[in-house]
């Protein structure tokens, strides 16, 4: 099934019922579906047509929400661009979407135009006025369920963003694959903050069509506002990264939100202390992780954070995986054995998946082998099955001829009392080749220098020689992208102001 067609069957079920609310309109879906038809028809009188890509630079909250929903009526693509982009990664993200028109807003505005140059472009402003002259009906059929819904562009944490086609049947089956593994419910009151520009903000969005609930914007994550909306819309279930986990908790509020009982996280890592304490806070009925991307949205699925930390769980209900050797080249088959690390395939098979990179026969030819996508994650499998995520391929650490992935010591020192964070990568070393490193980010209030030495003293106690690290490095902040990422060509790079330094 198409999304708009998705729309128009939650509406036409509850058309009274609250679909958006939040900081901005208030819209039952029989006034969304109205509004949307309305935006697409503005967007055709601006020239768009089937095929077209449109791109979104907008910061967020229900005006993005509904064009990215009406580009989807319209029969158009939807490129949803990310508000961390600077000017020239905007810039080769609209040449290389083939753009034909350009939506931002006052917020957005001045980078936007800085990359847009000469291609056609609107406020949001001007379209919503141009929408007040449209009919509230579809301006034409609905989409083939294999026609492309939207190009979405990975920040990535290497080189230039990558372009990521996914058709309706994709979106909309990984919407339904949301809403049964994170035990989603008729009716579901969700916060609208992760950024659409991202796989779990979309997501967000078209389960909670899905399941007919409703969406509670809020246009750009700020801790506290978020907590207000939590207690005041009765929100029943969160999808956040845990970065916005952490600030909530440390957030006025959370204890109010009496109706809160549904949480999942994916993006990142979340450290078993951090699980905890949310869990604490929260009593969840439901806690779940999500292990996946843009390319397919889910590889495993952990069903019970508390059960068993840092466990990925086992495939999604449209997924298939294995791990196979990390070796460069190794085929589908030359699977791992258990407990022995691997990296992460997942099959082209699923109905949730893409189907190759938007002008990229490179990046394809790197990740997709024999029907796979190699997602480039390192993992091993425990005797129960499950998956427990280990790092990335690339973040691999080669010191003094052996291989060390940074997660592992990252997890153990996070333990570290004197620490709020952490990150570790492998600098350039005339004698180890690369040394281990360890940025921190001290506890508030914490001497950087004795904070540094105060790690490596930890790290001594609780890791082998090998995974100790030769440097500690205390920092303001670790790098993260707009959903959590750690950026760590940032620090290798050494784009960096150290506080206090400790070495071995």
């Amino acid at each position: 099934m198409d999304l708009a067609t998705t729309l128009r069957w939650t509406a036409e079920r509850h058309p009274d019922r609250t679909a958006v609310s939040g900081t901005g309109r208030h819209l039952t879906y029989r006034a969304w579906e109205a509004r949307v038809n309305r935006l697409a028809g503005a967007l055709r009188s601006s020239g768009v047509g089937p095929g077209d890509r449109v791109a979104l630079s907008l910061t967020g909250g229900e005006p993005l929400a509904s064009l990215h929903l009406a580009v989807q009526v319209l029969g158009a693509v939807s490129v949803p661009l990310s508000t961390r982009f600077g000017v020239d990664e905007l810039a080769y993200c609209l040449d290389d979407a083939q753009t034909s028109l350009v939506v931002t807003d006052d917020a957005q505005a001045e980078r936007t135009t800085a990359a847009a140059g000469t291609l056609p472009m609107r406020t949001v402003t001007e379209v919503d006025t141009a929408a007040e002259r449209e009919p509230d009906t579809a301006p034409g059929p609905a989409p083939s369920q294999d026609d492309l819904s939207v190009l979405l562009y990975t920040s990535g944490t290497t080189g230039k963003p990558k372009g990521v086609p996914r058709t309706h049947r994709a979106e909309r089956t990984a919407a339904v694959a949301h809403a049964v593994q994170t035990q989603q419910r008729q009716g579901e009151r969700v916060l609208g903050v992760m950024p659409m520009f991202h796989t779990m903000g979309l997501r967000t969005l078209l389960c909670s069509i899905v399941v007919g609930g409703t969406w509670v914007a809020q246009a750009a994550f700020d801790a506290g506002q978020a907590c207000e909306l939590v207690v005041d819309e009765s929100v029943s279930s969160l999808y956040l990264v845990p970065t916005m986990y952490w600030s909530l908790l440390r957030a006025d509020g959370l204890e109010r939100a009496t109706g809160l009982d549904r949480l999942a996280y994916a993006g990142a890592a979340m450290t078993p202390s951090l699980a905890e304490e949310l869990s604490a806070a929260v009593a969840p009925s439901s806690f779940v992780n999500h292990f996946g991307s843009t390319e397919i949205y889910t590889f495993t699925i952990g069903p019970d954070v508390l059960a068993k930390p840092g466990s990925a769980g086992r495939a999604g209900v449209f997924s298939r995986v294995r791990l196979v050797s990390p070796e460069v080249g190794a085929p589908p088959d030359a699977e791992v054995a258990t407990g022995e690390q691997g990296q992460v395939i997942v099959s082209l098979d699923s109905p949730e998946a893409f189907a190759g990179y938007w002008r990229r026969p490179d990046a394809d030819a790197k990740a997709i082998r024999d029907g796979w996508y190699y997602t480039g994650d390192l993992a091993v499998t425990d005797d129960d099955g499950d998956l427990h995520v280990s790092g990335r391929v690339d973040d691999m650490i080669n010191s003094g001829g052996e291989n060390i992935y940074p997660d592992e010591i990252e997890a153990v020192l996070a333990r570290c009392p004197e620490i709020d964070d952490v990150c570790v990568v492998g600098l350039a070393d005339d004698r180890w080749g690369h040394a281990v490193t360890a940025f921190v980010v001290p506890v508030p209030g914490a001497d950087p220098l004795g904070a540094a030495g105060q790690t490596l003293a930890f790290a001594r106690e609780v890791l082998p020689s090998l995974k100790r690290p030769k440097r500690v490095i205390a920092v303001d902040a670790i790098p993260r992208s707009g959903v959590g990422k750690t950026l760590r060509r940032t620090l290798t790079a050494g784009r960096y102001e150290a506080r206090g330094e400790a070495r071995a």
